[in-house]
């Protein structure tokens, strides 16, 4: 058995088409919380080399579950990849994120296997690329570098602080 390209799960993410209910059944039915709200421009993406640039606006919403966080996205318009999955599959699991083996060496790996890359580049300092896994491991799979030290704000908490 070769050696493994992932080694943990950083994140999964989930698409749905109201970010609003969602976090209020996650947080008031579940516990699960709070969450940090970041909204996103596709045009704000600098797009990876030979890569297409990225599409469409959405909203996110993270928090973590134990050693894993949890991502809610909602497509703003019809113009993302998160857009193109909700009008296609409806509302589920659409990336898990993982780590392992170095960025940029696992992009190189997975290219090299003929895994495209349908949404990738460099927000807000952190340089990511999903890879079309979703034909043979179910699910897009997410892989990310993120600088050490970088911190980002978000745009809103919910709950929000002493609600």
């Amino acid at each position: 058995m070769r050696e493994p390209l992932f080694t943990e799960t950083l994140q999964i993410s989930i698409v749905v088409r109201d970010l609003e209910a969602t976090l209020r059944t996650y947080v008031e039915e579940y516990g699960i919380g709070p969450w940090e709200i970041y909204a996103f421009d596709g045009d704000q993406v600098i797009p990876l080399r030979g890569e297409p640039a990225v599409a469409g606006a959405w909203r996110i919403a993270v928090t973590m579950v134990g050693s894993v966080q949890w991502e809610l996205v909602e497509p703003l318009d019809d113009r993302s990849i998160y857009a193109e999955f909700l009008a296609t599959k409806g509302e589920g699991l659409h990336h898990v994120a993982v780590g392992g083996t170095p960025y940029a060496e696992l992009l190189a790996q997975l290219r090299a296997k003929g895994r495209s890359v349908p949404l990738g580049g460099v927000y807000r300092g952190v340089t990511f690329a999903y890879l079309s896994t979703d034909e043979d491991l179910k699910a897009i799979t997410e892989i990310f570098d993120w600088p050490e030290g970088l911190v980002q704000e978000p745009d809103a908490v919910y709950p929000a602080q002493g609600a």
